[in-house]
């Protein structure tokens, strides 16, 4: 019998490469598959009839269908490699039908000699009437016999090539047979008496086999009480390391001259950020601070007003941004705002000339000519690039750093001032959580006169006119976005891969295609000056097509999300986004944040022909909802635990990054009864030396180092 801390190899079938590929998910040890949960459930328990699985396959949905082989199963080759297999067979537990269904499987060659006259097996598929049979492809197959009944609620698992769904199931069914299974619960007695929480062997049995979509809720609710409690005593001891000195005080600067220069009035919100930041600059006692922002709420004018008092204070602002374009941007949009004031702003990328980044590179160092104020890409991290006196670290769209590259930036100034700028509006229940000690300033009124982005949900019936209204904004000189949520289709060889969650029980539609899409547009509408990026471009060629459409030499650009964030494009009043579903809320919503930067009237379209009560429901949100943090909130609700800390039942969202926020269940409670749990430990005992707290502890250091790069 296998220990939670022995390797994945000791497990039968695990060779070295099967290892490998585990690895890749993250799965080094048996305790790590017990915690690799499930990202959604099928549930198969109840079966239908042939005719009503016609009735629901007509509607798009797929059932649940107890059969029995009527004839051996049959094996033929297509073209090229690809095999296809047939069986007819019919219904089990429906003995006085006459009805048969054909289940035809593509590339399973080894199903023509497991199908065999009298088989019974559970077929999960979408179902159609063909003439007086019914049909099925691809659907998902499991043999019944007598001494293997079948589960009703099936786990479905994130995966990676060369990994399965059976097998992965396969080795968390060994791993469940640990007999040290409940040693590894990091939630302290006192803590789970408190709560009333199950044991943790109980609870990984529970959302790895649950028998109702309760037992799966409930551990996944246990599961995120755990995750929260952890990342929450983390943060808090962490933070509670914080120093308290080494870094510049800058003293109060009067901002007069700074306000004056912008073209406009800072809002209610941003002016309080600023007094925020002012304080925090006046203080030996390094600023960690965030500012939260909905999609244009103007945080970077916060930051530049941050980068003007450390300037001003005699010491040198930096502020790192995940793309060059967007350098480019925030370099065209401050450096004439600074030099009015009598400053110097640099901008380092790669695409940075030779001479002038030695001139630039001098200048931080102190040999040359001083710059107050130097924006960046990756470049900022060079080796090269010194600096006499760094004062500030400004990251913009700060999810999409690693934790090490921006504390790699702000390690070369040792303890710098550090304000970080949040590309998605965060849930107010969640900032305490994700950040510990982390100050937050948050921004949630959008500057006056902006004209409100009108969001509309339409399906592919709508089509030629969605073509006709492209044709109509590139006419008057506006410009659209199109966003697909894959640069090429590539249907899953895995049908399981394409199985939905409890109460949304409907397959996933295909995935519009982003290279496929522009082809079918450029047909379309031959007159629209059409382009195209997506994130396996390189850096040069996507800046080069962005670029483009940022200067109006492009009327339309296809791409995948790498326009999520960003670029800042006034002439674009449409974005249009395919598979809609596929997104979740707070992504739609920085999408939508592309468009409505101008004077014109702005227009978010999403398309879906999804049936989901699920996906029309977070449609319907994004249409009746402008604010981003009750968008973000909504997200939360509805969404729950995510990539991060996955456990049962949850949608993925497409693209989207680990974040910690993303991370944890939709019940405040949790939220709010884990966090508090955790601080009052750490409060108390912050080395954690209670023999109660040792396995916390050990999971507290492994997570140190981590957490420290984020805010410290």
């Amino acid at each position: 019998m296998p220990s939670i801390h022995d390797s994945v190899t000791v497990l039968s079938g695990v060779g070295e490469k099967r290892a490998e590929a585990l690895r890749k998910m993250g799965i080094y040890r048996v305790s790590d598959l017990l915690y690799h949960f499930p990202r959604g459930y099928q549930s198969r328990g109840t079966t239908v009839s042939l005719a009503e699985a016609g009735i629901r396959g007509d509607e798009g949905l797929p059932s649940s269908v107890m059969l029995t082989v009527a004839e051996n199963a049959r094996a033929s080759r297509l073209k090229g490699r690809m095999t296809l297999v047939k069986v007819r067979a019919v219904e089990t537990d429906f003995p006085d039908s006459t009805a048969s269904a054909e289940l035809v499987f593509f590339n399973q060659a080894y199903l023509s000699d497991r199908l065999r006259i009298g088989q019974n097996i559970r077929v999960w598929g979408k179902f159609r009437k063909d003439g007086r049979r019914y049909t099925t492809s691809s659907p998902i197959l499991e043999f019944y016999t007598e001494r293997r009944s079948l589960i009703p609620i099936t786990p479905v698992y994130p995966l990676t090539a060369g990994i399965t769904q059976n097998y992965i199931s396969k080795l968390i069914g060994e791993a469940l047979t640990c007999s040290d299974i409940n040693t590894c619960d990091v939630i302290p007695k006192s803590v789970r008496e408190k709560f009333d929480l199950a044991p943790i062997g109980d609870s990984f049995r529970c959302i790895h086999l649950p028998k109702t979509p309760e037992e799966a809720e409930n551990a996944g609710r246990r599961f995120a009480f755990e995750r929260i409690f952890v990342t929450a005593a983390a943060l808090t001891s962490t933070g509670s390391r914080r120093p308290d000195k080494g870094a510049a005080n800058m003293g109060f600067v009067p901002l007069d001259a700074f306000l004056s220069a912008l073209p406009f009035t800072l809002t209610g919100c941003q002016a309080r950020a600023v007094d925020d930041i002012s304080r925090d600059l006046a203080s030996i006692r390094p600023m960690k601070r965030m500012i939260s922002g909905d999609v244009g709420s103007g945080k970077t004018a916060v930051a530049a007003a941050a980068a003007y008092i450390c300037a001003a204070a005699g010491y040198t602002a930096a502020m790192m941004v995940p793309t060059e374009i967007l350098a480019n941007q925030h370099y065209a949009d401050m450096a004439p705002l600074f030099s009015s004031l009598g400053m110097n702003v640099a901008l380092l990328t790669g695409s940075t000339p030779k001479k002038e980044k030695a001139r630039i590179i001098d200048g931080l160092a102190g040999r040359g000519d001083r710059i107050d104020f130097v924006i960046g890409t990756h470049a900022l991290l060079s080796e090269g690039v010194k600096f006499e006196k760094l004062g500030l670290v400004i990251t913009d769209e700060q999810h999409r750093f690693g934790v090490m590259q921006r504390a790699a930036l702000e390690n070369k100034g040792g303890y710098v001032h550090t304000l970080v700028m949040s590309a998605t509006p965060i849930p107010r229940t969640l900032t305490l959580v994700m950040y510990g000690d982390l100050d937050v300033s948050i921004l949630d009124e959008l500057p006056p006169g902006r004209i409100p982005v009108s969001t509309f949900a339409v399906d592919e019936s709508y089509r030629q006119r969605l073509n006709g209204f492209i044709k109509k904004q590139a006419e008057e000189g506006h410009q659209t976005y199109v966003v697909c949520p894959a640069v090429e289709e590539k249907p899953s060889e895995n049908p399981e891969e394409m199985a939905d969650l409890f109460c949304d029980n409907e397959r996933a539609l295909p995935m519009k295609a982003a290279v496929d899409f522009a082809d079918e547009l450029s047909d379309a509408l031959p007159d629209v000056r059409i382009g195209f990026v997506h994130g396996k471009m390189k850096n040069a060629d996507r800046d080069k097509v962005m670029t483009a459409f940022a200067a109006g030499e492009l009327d339309v650009l296809v791409s995948t999300t790498v326009i999520e964030v960003g670029v800042n494009v006034p002439s674009a009043t449409l974005m249009v986004v395919e598979n809609a579903e596929r997104f979740g809320l707070s992504q739609l919503h920085q999408l939508r944040g592309r468009v409505g930067r101008g004077t014109a009237k702005s227009y978010c379209i999403l398309v879906s022909d999804s049936k989901s009560p699920k996906a029309k429901q977070r449609l319907d949100t994004m249409c009746k909802n402008r604010s981003g943090f009750k968008i973000a909130e909504e997200d939360l609700r509805q969404r729950g635990p995510g990539d991060f800390f996955a456990v049962g039942g949850i949608i993925k969202q497409s693209g989207a990054g680990g974040s910690v926020y993303s991370a944890v269940t939709a019940d405040p409670r949790i939220i709010e009864a884990a966090s508090a749990s955790a601080r009052e430990i750490v409060s108390a005992d912050p080395l954690l030396t209670s023999p109660e707290y040792r396995l916390l502890r050990k999971k507290v250091e492994e997570l140190t180092g981590e957490y420290e790069n984020i805010i410290n």
